[in-house]
């Protein structure tokens, strides 16, 4: 299962951050954040992109997690798993999910996440879900944002930019009560 997915840039910023498993805390939730930042960014790229972290605090003592991350350019893009999770398939993962990006915004790069971090999210929450993977295939990542867009344009068509928030419920189909 995937514990957490983290995206810092080479200075240690989170750029993304999901958890999966709960981490209790602003404190805590920072703490892993700087400890995997800390353990990717002191590694050569000559290394492996596989990397056992044991368990801590945060995640619980007994949990064997790994981190499986790749750097591209700017941003190191961590997966947090526990043993059970392939290594390659993780690996493969984190390109489906920067291949997505890539043809989302045509040349992903980190101001893409900090701007449009609501479209980057959804295109996370179409490839996993709850900490397990929902789709691989990118193509049919691809055919679901585009027609998320499609429905959010269609919607924009059907109310004016002076409409109340009552008229704009009312065109949208939920009158009062939403």
């Amino acid at each position: 299962m995937i514990k957490g997915i983290v995206i810092v840039n080479n200075s240690g910023k989170p750029r993304l951050v999901k958890f999966y498993q709960n981490v209790f805390g602003e404190d805590r939730q920072q703490s892993v954040i700087r400890r995997i930042f800390q353990l990717v960014s002191t590694r050569p790229d000559s290394f492996c992109n596989y990397l056992e972290c044991g368990g801590g605090p945060e995640w619980g003592e007994n949990e064997n997690i790994k981190l499986i991350y790749r750097h591209y350019a700017t941003l190191y893009f961590v997966f947090a798993v526990d043993a059970q999770e392939s290594d390659l398939g993780i690996l493969d993962l984190i390109q489906v999910f920067v291949e997505a990006l890539d043809k989302r915004f045509e040349n992903v790069c980190e101001l893409d996440l900090i701007f449009h971090s609501d479209k980057v999210h959804y295109i996370l929450d179409e490839i996993v879900m709850g900490g397990m993977v929902l789709e691989t295939n990118i193509n049919a990542i691809l055919q679901a944002i585009n027609d998320q867009e499609k429905m959010h344009e269609d919607s924009m068509k059907k109310v004016g930019p002076s409409d109340s928030v009552d008229a704009m419920s009312t065109k949208l189909g939920a009158g009062r009560n939403w």
